[in-house]
């Protein structure tokens, strides 16, 4: 059962649609390959990083 719930908590149910040059996401991707993750793991990382360091500067002020 708390595999269960652990599985509903996770779910990701939206998309983020960008717009980079061929190259770029090509070399992102080999890249992330390359370091054995994959580019939606690495640009969540990155998303969840962003949000926490904007969130610890906003309640600063």
């Amino acid at each position: 059962m708390a595999k269960a719930e652990k599985t509903k908590k996770a779910r990701k149910d939206a998309q983020l649609i960008i717009r980079i040059s061929k190259e770029e996401r090509d070399d992102f991707v080999e890249l992330c390959d390359g370091l054995d993750t994959s580019a939606a793991r690495e640009i969540r990382r990155f998303i969840r990083g962003f949000l926490r360091e904007h969130d610890n500067t906003n309640s600063e002020t």
